[in-house]
């Protein structure tokens, strides 16, 4: 249909992390696109082993040819604007931010020797801007993060929502709460379609607010007696600066520990967002100051192995450690998936006769996405005809769009990545799929999903390496002993007999069974030996591991 307007995610559909989706406008291949995020997930080490970050393969993106108008950024979490560092060169297209996710991301690329300077233009929240054929506002919204917004995106076709991440929070600690007025006015003026977070759409109620948590914490650090530390996500400025007025109130001095939250809270600072609270003081001021005069604020909420928390839990910090009579509070919740490696790090401060708080006792922390009675209010405020469920997993996008059918939406359409949804200037429907995928950050190195590297990663965990050097000379006779080096394998077999026992009688039967001929030719001998450690370790150990052998002609 001609000048329709059309959403394609490219992730963030069916899965919580790595938000990117493009709206386009125009006829077919004479369509203007709009990027809107640009995030990334986390590996898993037990699918992706050595994988930290997951980007968005934006093929599409890129088969455009300049037909990508800008990115846009609703807020500076790393699942939305996380990727923008090391895919931008691809798009060079202008970047839209607000001051907050501006700052942070230049942060970020003063942090990573080589990151590309990227062309940013700051939008206040309020604020419009034009990119082509669309007109996009920011939309404040509470959220757990400074200046989050939703877009409002006007195109001569109607206009779009994109809700971001958000929740209704009368009373957040910083920043400006959702705007009611303005999403009434939307509402007024004509919404065709809303493009939704459906994170927590299968909770009742409404989320409560940042200004309670605040309270609560307060509280806790009042009532301490020995140190106190605190971890949270370290974009939660918000989080920070509640943490950082308790301890002004309880006459302690806050000590800030881990690099991501110092740059996080060094762009709150420069935009007034600790204005009245003192500097934050350095890790090694922490071993001097008295026990009921310090608060630590510390990365690691999620378990992370690097992280100052699990430093601190197994003993190896430097600078930090936690005793009995202190206190650690989780002002946090587990991502789905990081619960064991949280349950370690708790284990460990508890084991050292700290008294740990967390969500399960105590109000320590309050989610930054909306409830249904939440996502009610906002589709009673725009009245769209058309809502698109996105940011959740399949769970939580089924629920949302029954719920939104249940209080009457009149128009719910789901769809995954890659798939290209007409929101606009006709019926609603499928109208195209796009080529989408994941890219792996390894080290500095991006490499696609479907590399080898992943799954030879994974064998070597499973059952690990032998690696064989054999040297024959022209006659085909074992010039010297093979040289054998293992890893990942039990120094006996099941019989007690040394490993590399086993496989050197292995290397030496398999070539007395080769016919002189044949062992001139490495390539089969290499094969022969091969065949042979892997069939015999199968048998005394029950594995197979990863095989090396070079055959070498002296």
């Amino acid at each position: 249909m001609a000048n329709d307007l059309v959403f394609v995610p490219l992730g963030g559909v069916g899965e919580i992390g790595m938000n990117i989706g493009l709206y386009g406008y125009g006829e077919g291949r004479k369509r203007r696109w709009l990027m809107v995020d640009c995030g990334v997930i986390f590996g898993d080490p037990a699918f992706t082993p050595g994988i930290d970050l997951i980007l968005p393969d934006i093929r599409f993106a890129k088969s455009l040819k300049g037909s990508v108008e800008a990115l846009v950024l609703t807020h500076a979490h790393e699942d939305h604007f996380g990727a923008v560092l090391d895919l931008w060169p691809e798009l060079k297209c202008p970047v839209y931010a607000t001051p907050f996710a501006a700052a942070l991301l230049e942060a970020k690329r003063a942090s990573e020797k080589g990151a590309p300077k990227v062309e940013v233009r700051e939008v206040r929240q309020g604020g419009r801007f034009k990119a082509g054929p669309f007109e996009v506002e920011f939309v404040p919204v509470a959220h757990s993060i400074p200046e989050s917004n939703a877009l409002a995106i006007r195109t001569p076709a109607g206009m779009v929502v994109h809700t971001g991440d958000w929740k209704i929070d009368p009373t957040p600690v910083i920043g400006l709460p959702t705007d009611e007025t303005r999403m009434r006015e939307l509402g007024e003026e004509g919404v065709s379609a809303v493009i939704g977070d459906s994170t927590n759409a299968l909770r009742e109620g409404k989320s409560a607010s940042e200004s309670e948590v605040a309270a609560s914490l307060a509280e806790l650090i009042k009532g301490a007696k020995g140190r106190v530390a605190v971890t949270t996500f370290a974009s939660n400025v918000g989080r920070l600066r509640a943490v950082a007025d308790a301890a002004l109130a309880a006459d302690r001095q806050v000590v800030m520990i881990g690099r991501a939250m110092r740059r996080a809270s060094d762009v709150g600072r420069m935009l007034g967002y600790f204005d009245g609270i003192p500097e934050f003081l350095e890790p090694n001021a922490y071993g001097y100051l008295p026990r009921d005069k310090v608060v630590a604020l510390m990365t690691g909420s999620q378990g992370e192995p690097r992280a100052a928390l699990a430093r601190v839990a197994e003993g190896s910090h430097p600078e930090v450690t936690i005793a009995a009579g202190d206190r650690v509070i989780f002002s946090s919740r587990a991502i789905p998936g990081n619960e064991k490696a949280v349950g370690r790090v708790i284990n460990g401060l508890v084991a050292g006769g700290a008294e740990v708080i967390t969500d399960r006792t105590h109000f320590v922390h309050v989610s930054g996405h909306p409830r249904r009675e939440e996502i009610a209010m906002l589709y009673g405020w725009l009245k769209p005809r058309l809502v698109v469920p996105v940011h959740g997993e399949e769970l939580h996008m089924h629920e949302h769009a029954d719920f939104a059918k249940e209080i009457g939406v009149p128009r719910v359409a789901r769809v995954g990545d890659g798939q290209m949804i007409r929101i606009a200037g006709g019926e609603p429907s499928i109208v195209d799929e796009v080529e989408t995928g994941r890219v792996l950050k390894d080290g500095k190195v991006l490499v696609p999903q479907s590399d080898a590297t992943i799954g030879e990663r994974r064998k070597l965990a499973f059952a690990g390496v032998v690696s064989v050097a054999v040297a024959i000379d022209q006659t085909g006779e074992v010039a010297s002993d093979p040289e054998i080096r293992f890893t990942g394998l039990p120094s006996r077999d099941d019989e007690g007999e040394p490993m590399a026992d086993v496989i050197r009688d292995t290397v030496l039967d398999c070539l007395d069974g080769l016919p002189r001929p044949k062992r001139r030719d490495a390539g089969a001998v290499a094969t022969a030996i091969e065949r042979a450690i892997r069939g015999e370790l199968n048998l005394v150990w029950g594995k197979k591991p990863v095989c090396h052998v070079a055959v070498l002609a002296v």
